[in-house]
């Protein structure tokens, strides 16, 4: 019985202020989130990635670790999606970011960190990082099908992860008015962007069922069976091996959406709403069965 308490104390939080979110947005379909935008991408999200990266405990080599696990889940989801998009007859270079992109920040962070606190959160920031850097590297490169360097040198977060591995390879300690602020960006930061993620399933409309459908289970089942496969055959345990299993098992990110809407055709964009908005109910169900096991599993 503990161990469901601890289930919902984990959930509960988030899906709470998520559906905040989301009533507001039914509420006022004009809501304008402009500014949860602008301050998530330019002060928020860079303290976020500071703090967890810098003061939970993690270690550089622990830090590269994970990036690398990470790297790995990718190119699995990649290798899948990308086949599977083939099978339904659709673009699978365009329409892969959400498929290979899961929300390791809106939702992942959080729940890493209420699961097992701070050691947890350093973990999932670890492969959070991976997951933005490649937002604005690969996630651009798929949907313009031409790479380019500007937006990741525009991109916040992309410097902050420099200033943080710059610490740990270092194994400085930050002035503690920086990791106070970091800590208040921080928490600041994941209650507006699950808001915003509320928010913006209250605006996106599925527009092919069926075929979102299929692609959000790939996200949301082979994602967390290929995150279980690295721990098995690379031997994790423990609060580790339960922040990259919860973070594998994340639903598409919606940052592929505003990527696409920037550089894709409209049909593309509307099926990558698709995938958002179904993958991201369906994590309503799936994402308390990975937690429970990851907290039953890897404690």
């Amino acid at each position: 019985m503990e161990l469901y308490f601890k289930l919902f104390e984990v959930i509960f939080p988030v899906f709470f202020v998520i559906g905040i979110g989301y009533y507001l947005g039914r509420k006022n379909p004009n809501f304008d989130t402009t500014f949860i935008t602008k301050f998530t991408a330019n002060i928020g999200s860079p303290g976020l990635v500071i703090f967890a990266v810098t003061t939970t405990g993690l270690r550089f080599n622990t830090f590269v670790e994970f990036f690398a696990y990470s790297l790995l889940a990718v190119a699995a989801c990649g290798i899948t999606g990308a086949f599977l998009l083939k099978l339904l007859k659709k673009d699978y270079i365009r329409e892969l970011p959400p498929l290979i992109l899961p929300n390791t920040g809106n939702i992942g962070l959080p729940i890493c960190f209420f699961a097992y606190g701070n050691p947890g959160l350093g973990i999932a920031s670890a492969i959070f990082c991976v997951i933005i850097l490649f937002h604005f590297t690969i996630g651009v490169l798929l949907a313009d099908k031409k790479f380019s360097i500007k937006p990741l040198i525009k991109n916040g977060p992309f410097y902050a992860i420099l200033i943080s591995m710059f610490f740990l390879y270092f194994d400085i300690t930050p002035p503690k008015f920086v990791t106070n602020t970091a800590m208040l960006l921080a928490y600041a930061t994941i209650v507006l962007v699950l808001m915003s993620l509320g928010i913006g399933l209250s605006k996106l409309k599925v527009f092919s069922f069926g075929s979102a459908f299929v692609l959000s289970l790939h996200r949301v089942l082979l994602g967390p069976l290929i995150g279980f496969s690295i721990i098995y055959f690379f031997n994790l345990e423990g609060f580790a091996a339960g922040a990259l299993l919860i973070q594998t098992a994340m639903p598409s990110a919606i940052l592929t959406y505003l990527v696409a809407q920037m550089y894709s055709p409209k049909r593309v964009v509307d099926s990558i709403a698709s995938t958002i908005v179904v993958s991201t109910t369906l994590s309503f169900i799936t994402i308390p069965i990975v937690v429970y096991l990851a907290l039953r599993f890897f404690s």
